[in-house]
């Protein structure tokens, strides 16, 4: 039993479960904060980070059981490659953590819900078809992801467009479909996942060449991935910025953002001098730790400022 439950935790990708809890966290403390200048109600604000955390481990999940052939070889100790959950019980898993994350979305704004239905598409898309039909197939999963802030967003600043009678008296439709600081922090995830994926699939790149799947790396080479890869974090630490500005954020979310966009960009660097496929994977856990760390700036820089608004 314990190595079973074992086994499906590892399933979520718990070590970068930080990134995967602190987005949908700060996606309604920033969006509730601008929109009303203080906090949200506890009990929706909790439920917003289940459902963001449901939404993005179920499509670890099934990414996990459309590359079973490919862990075998990358990574045989995933839960699916060394068959310690078979495929039909890792698809039910991550249909169970899908429903979960809908029902949420449903009860906190049906604009939420079409946000995830779309986001899952996408990354459906990859995981079943793209990954193994064009060395394009990392963009649908940037555009899923970026998404994710953004339904979080709607739940707590909605558009107006979907109102189904749903929207809760602490989310007042103010008349804007989405703010500039909303966009920005979508375009922010979207663009660094590309990043994030790349890094992570050229650690993969051996098993996707045995296997067939024409992804960047393989089609490319890793060298011409890293400097792509530094590329994307360019431009995610200039959105980073970019959300700060617009928001109107304090010291502690710059602060945090420059230091942290700093490492990562040095990380970044050190993954173009040295383009191997082990570097790839160490910069994949390194970007997760970026994340974490500026949405955690974002979440003490918000509610500290939340507070003394209050007060």
């Amino acid at each position: 039993m314990a190595s079973r439950t074992g086994a499906y935790i590892k399933l979520l990708r718990p070590e970068i479960a930080a990134m995967d809890l602190a987005l949908p966290a700060a996606s309604a403390l920033l969006a509730t904060y601008l929109l009303t200048g203080g906090l949200p109600p506890l009990f929706p604000f909790v439920l917003a980070v289940i459902g963001g955390y449901c939404a993005i481990t179920s499509t670890y999940v099934f990414n996990d059981c459309c590359d079973i052939d490919i862990d075998k070889i990358n990574l045989p100790d995933r839960p699916l490659a060394s068959e310690r959950v078979t495929r039909c019980q890792g698809l039910l898993y991550a249909f169970l953590l899908f429903v979960v994350a809908a029902a949420v979305a449903l009860y906190l704004n049906p604009e939420s819900l079409a946000a995830l239905i779309i986001a899952t598409l996408a990354i459906s898309l990859y995981s079943a078809i793209a990954k193994r039909a064009t060395f394009l197939s990392f963009l649908p999963v940037g555009f899923a992801y970026g998404l994710v802030p953004i339904g979080v967003w709607l739940a707590f600043d909605p558009a107006g467009v979907l109102d189904l009678g749903l929207v809760h008296s602490y989310a007042p439709d103010d008349g804007v479909l989405l703010p500039l600081t909303a966009i920005f922090f979508g375009a922010m995830i979207c663009v660094t996942d590309w990043g994030f994926t790349l890094s992570g699939v050229a650690r993969d790149v051996e098993g996707d060449r045995l296997r067939g799947a024409p992804t960047f790396p393989v089609t490319f080479g890793v060298p011409v991935t890293s400097k792509f890869v530094m590329v994307c974090w360019v431009c995610g630490v200039l959105f980073s910025l970019a959300i700060g500005y617009t928001a109107g954020l304090g010291r502690i979310y710059f602060i945090g953002a420059i230091f942290a966009g700093i490492w990562m960009l040095l990380q970044a660097a050190d993954f173009m001098r040295n383009p191997l496929p082990e570097r790839g994977g160490q910069l994949f856990l390194q970007a997760s730790w970026y994340r974490a760390v500026i949405f955690t700036a974002m979440i003490a820089d918000v509610g500290l400022s939340a507070v003394g608004y209050a007060l």
